[in-house]
């Protein structure tokens, strides 16, 4: 087998510990790659195979690792720009504008984020569970803007991945609905699953809104929401009662499509969303902020949601990281043309 071994000195303070604990914590890769190359043959104890990721460690014994090179990954390097926010030898943080997939998949086998990031970091990935490859530890929809952070290597990546599943990374998302959220902040929690009517829909899972204890199915989705502000005033409604509105979501899960199905369900459809949305049209347009507006909806073509801000702890230094940005260009034109409303705050 070819590749690179790793040499680890145990010293008398080591005895007892054990074996993939102490390996992961003097290597790049993380505990579950290491109990795979032990399982494998692929670590010795003073020359001789160690196959038991239990095995307790001895003093004054030479621990070697063998570690295979990073296989090739499908997706070749691509030369797309991007828009990195940060970045050392274990992630990177990039601002992913709208119309770029994240991951290669059927449809979008050239193009992606995976592509431009192969392109632009190959030289510093040291490979993501033996594969040359960047860590995609989360994925925002391919007509989302905003923040993603991506691990470099195999370590950085669980630990971000940790992160994640326990729910501790700020994630702030902004964006513009149809309607006015009552309460305007509050708490959306539901089951969420493949809608039984579309396969590119996800759906709230019957009797889970707010009840997790009502079904089994599906997966358990939280959003936090709070308004920011309202734009015009929505005919035959309470004085106050917005046409649109700007909101911020804070996840405490990361479902697919949660924010743009969670805000659909409460009567509140993303600005532009070709799934939830209702694409109702100022056809009777009044005045010259109500047509401004109208025509700007025109053009817009996607869901009208940014990842914010993204805040986290970094899995080597252990500082706490947080990162906001602006909202992009066409984002930027919406909010303008929803300004010529008559606002309600």
């Amino acid at each position: 087998m070819q590749g690179n071994f790793e040499i680890h000195q145990a010293g008398f303070e080591d005895t007892g510990q054990r074996l993939d604990k102490w390996l992961a914590d003097r290597s790049e890769l993380s505990r579950s790659r290491i109990r795979v190359l032990i399982e494998t043959d692929s670590v010795r104890a003073n020359g001789d195979i160690i196959n038991n990721p239990s095995a307790k460690i001895k003093a004054e014994v030479e621990y070697a690792i063998l570690v295979p090179p990073p296989v090739d990954d499908t997706p070749t390097p691509e030369n797309i720009p991007l828009d990195i926010e940060f970045e050392d030898e274990n992630l990177i943080v990039v601002n992913k504008p709208s119309g770029m997939t994240v991951h290669p998949a059927p449809g979008s086998r050239s193009g992606t984020l995976v592509h431009a990031l192969l392109y632009h970091a190959k030289d510093s990935l040291s490979g993501i569970g033996g594969v040359m490859r960047p860590g995609i530890v989360h994925r925002i929809d391919k007509d989302t803007s905003g923040l993603l952070v991506v691990a470099k290597n195999d370590k950085t990546h669980q630990h971000l991945s940790r992160q994640f599943a326990k729910h501790s990374v700020d994630r702030t998302y902004v964006c513009f609905v149809r309607g006015f959220p009552k309460p305007k902040e509050g708490r959306l929690e539901s089951r969420l699953a493949r809608s039984p009517h579309d396969r590119k829909k996800q759906a709230v899972v019957k009797g889970t809104w707010n009840d997790m204890e009502f079904s089994e199915h599906g997966r358990h989705a939280v959003t936090n929401y709070n308004l920011i502000r309202g734009f015009g005033q929505m005919p035959k409604a309470s004085i106050g009662t917005a046409q649109f509105s700007k909101v911020e979501c804070r996840l405490e899960t990361g479902r697919t499509h949660q924010i743009r199905v969670h805000m659909a369900h409460v009567g509140c459809p993303l600005v532009g969303d070709p799934l939830y949305g209702k694409h109702r049209a100022f056809n009777t347009a009044k005045n010259e902020g109500e047509i401004i507006l109208r025509d700007a909806l025109k053009i817009f073509k996607r869901q009208a949601l940014h990842a914010r801000s993204l805040g986290f702890i970094h899995p080597i230094s252990k500082e706490e990281m947080f990162f906001e940005i602006d909202l992009p260009k066409d984002l930027a034109e919406l909010q303008l043309a929803l300004h010529g409303l008559d606002q309600s705050e």
